[in-house]
């Protein structure tokens, strides 16, 4: 729903509180003044007149109350129904914009294929939907708290509403399609059940899983997670290091995937994109530093074997991957060389 929209709706349903306000204070202040009413009676007869129950009077009417009363009753039947149509018209609306945009969503998720699927949107889910996003990948949140969901879908974010640890809702998610899973669920249980199910609909996910026990870890490698990730033994470590090795930590605190201004980015790019006609070169034949500025750290061998600051000797293979770190001015030069 746009803004204006928004806007507009709100403003309706504004009127109507204050007309339904301003009719219910002229019945109290109509049958005080004009019938002599007590405080009590006033409320009792606007009631069961606005209501149209139909009790009798507290007492005998003149022609002049009983003519107040018809006016009264016309304007509160015409100011109900216009705040009755008006509150259910927002209601009705805000059902089917959600409902289409839901329905839309899951029609886009359907078509994505390579994405990653973050199970849970607490404090890690959200972290990690952020860098997800601030690097262009493609995701989908899965939680149960149907707020998040619509704060989610307001925002237009992939999400679906579930329990993540049922197959029907991974399925919806597109876990056959995905090519990451990201365990972000509070509960050790629950991720670890995340962990079987997902392995078992996907054999080739890669499976990053939470785990807030030590001993949890253990058991959620051997369910089948890739990585398993102690936020708190993380956050632990990392001051403890800013009291070892400040300079160091900071400079690495400084390194992004994400292309931030006046930041040191770090890019890996596969083999078929740094040779895209498939043959085979060195590191010095490719001389990247030359052409982009960037500087190779590291290379991932076929087999998974990292090496660190390779040689220019070294000899690029099919399906390996090379690290690079530049400034943003430099890593920005690479991919328009190589991955556009």
């Amino acid at each position: 729903m746009s803004s204006l929209v928004r806007k507009i709706f709100h403003a309706k349903i504004n009127v109507a509180i204050f007309l339904l306000f301003g009719i219910f204070i002229l019945g109290i202040l109509g049958f005080r003044v004009l019938s002599g009413y007590s405080w009590i009676d006033a409320v009792y007869m606007t009631v069961i007149t606005i209501t149209t129950i139909g009790f009798g009077e507290v007492q005998p009417l003149s022609a002049v109350e009983k003519f107040y009363v018809s006016i009264f009753i016309l304007l509160s039947i015409i100011i109900v129904g216009y705040a009755l149509s008006v509150i259910s018209e927002h209601l009705l609306r805000k059902s089917n914009i959600g409902n289409l945009r839901y329905s839309r969503m899951r029609k886009t998720i359907n078509t994505y294929e390579d994405h990653v699927i973050i199970c849970g949107y607490g404090r890690n889910g959200r972290q990690a939907a952020l860098k997800l996003k601030a690097y262009n990948k493609q995701f989908v949140i899965i939680d149960s708290d149907k707020e998040v969901i619509d704060d989610l879908i307001e925002k237009g974010i992939s999400c679906i509403e579930g329990n993540a640890t049922e197959d029907e809702i991974l399925e919806e998610a597109g876990i056959t399609r995905a090519s990451t899973l990201l365990c972000a669920l509070p509960n050790d249980s629950d991720n670890l059940f995340v962990v079987l199910s997902a392995k078992q609909l996907n054999h080739n996910l890669k499976i990053i899983s939470r785990a807030s026990r030590e001993n949890s870890t253990k058991k959620l490698k051997l369910a089948g997670a890739d990585n398993v990730i102690m936020p708190d033994r993380i956050g632990g470590d990392h001051m403890a290091s800013l009291v070892v090795n400040p300079d160091l930590i900071e400079f690495l605190d400084n390194l992004s995937v994400t292309g931030e201004k006046d930041s040191i980015n770090i890019e890996q790019i596969a083999f078929e994109f740094i040779c895209p006609d498939e043959r085979e070169r060195s590191i010095a034949e490719l001389d990247l530093r030359k052409q982009t500025g960037c500087s190779i750290i590291g290379y991932k061998s076929p087999t998974g074997d990292y090496i660190v600051n390779p040689e220019a000797k070294l000899i690029i293979k099919k399906g390996s991957k090379l690290i690079l770190v530049g400034s943003t001015e430099q890593i920005r030069k690479m991919q328009d060389l190589y991955l556009k």
